[in-house]
């Protein structure tokens, strides 16, 4: 099947960045949000990031213009009809559920209903709408539009075709899909786990700073360290995730979240997007 059009929900990090790369690679986008103030923001930020591109010439002034003008920024919801949708929203199963739901009514039985859940089950997402069979795991990593990865998550009930479909969409967007099958915290986050959290120990357990284990890592190979990582990921999303992987496997204690990014969360620092995490951002 020839895709051509994408509906993203969601217009904060991740959705924005899909909403870009599915524009920069020839789809018709519509970007949702239910708050004007957030689309607001995702449009400042695409259109800077685009004119970024043109600035260092990866693009023409014209397909700056063009990628831009690919994208619908709406708040209604009766907007969002596309043959894939992809769910950016915030990291509660019952919130994405009800989501899905209300995209039903007004989707095609053909349309492909994927979400970017880090770490929730799909089988369960699937389990609780109709056609279970047409709803997958694409999960992209953060920022969407350079890293390269996207794991095609396969729950109990999505189809072969779907999968396929959704293989052949990343191909098309200029990522490397790797298939997998629903599992707690899939691949990448689930081999993760280890690295932000015996990081964030040794910050609990001795003396050691955020900025020492950083410079140690990297100068070991490591592109970023744990706690610039974390700060570029969210902590409010890295967290969600560390809970969500603990409470899937049994509550193991290796895995347990640390109480130190738990504060971080409720003191509002999140990394990047707010400005302060492990480090202050201008």
């Amino acid at each position: 099947m020839n895709f051509n059009t994408i509906g993203v929900c969601g217009a904060g990090t991740m959705g924005s960045g899909i909403a870009q790369l599915g524009a920069t690679t020839g789809f018709q986008l519509t970007l949702f949000d239910v708050s004007e103030e957030v689309l607001q923001k995702s449009k400042k930020i695409i259109g800077q990031n685009l004119h970024l591109l043109a600035e260092k010439k990866k693009i023409s002034l014209e397909q700056q213009q063009e990628i831009f003008q690919r994208i619908r920024f709406t708040n209604n919801l009766d907007d969002c009809v596309a043959e894939v949708i992809i769910e950016a929203i915030i990291e509660k199963e019952d919130a994405k559920i009800s989501l899905f739901k209300n995209l039903l009514k007004i989707n095609s039985d053909q349309a492909i209903f994927a979400t970017n859940t880090s770490s929730l089950s799909i089988s369960a997402i699937a389990k609780a709408i109709t056609n279970p069979q047409r709803v997958i795991g694409m999960h992209f990593f953060n920022p969407a539009p350079i890293m390269k990865l996207v794991e095609v998550v396969k729950g109990d009930k999505t189809s072969d075709e779907v999968v396929q479909n959704i293989v052949s969409i990343a191909k098309r967007l200029d990522k490397i899909p790797v298939v997998c099958r629903d599992s707690p915290g899939f691949i990448v986050n689930r081999v993760a786990r280890p690295y932000y959290i015996e990081a964030l120990r040794l910050i609990e357990e001795s003396n050691v700073s955020v900025a020492t284990i950083d410079a140690l890592l990297e100068a070991t190979g490591f592109k970023l360290g744990p706690f610039k990582l974390m700060d570029l990921i969210g902590n409010d999303v890295n967290y969600a995730v560390s809970n969500s992987v603990y409470e899937q496997l049994g509550k193991p204690e290796r895995l347990m979240p640390s109480f130190i990014q738990k504060q971080k969360l409720e003191k509002g620092e999140l990394g990047k997007k707010t400005g302060k995490g492990y480090y202050t951002y201008s």
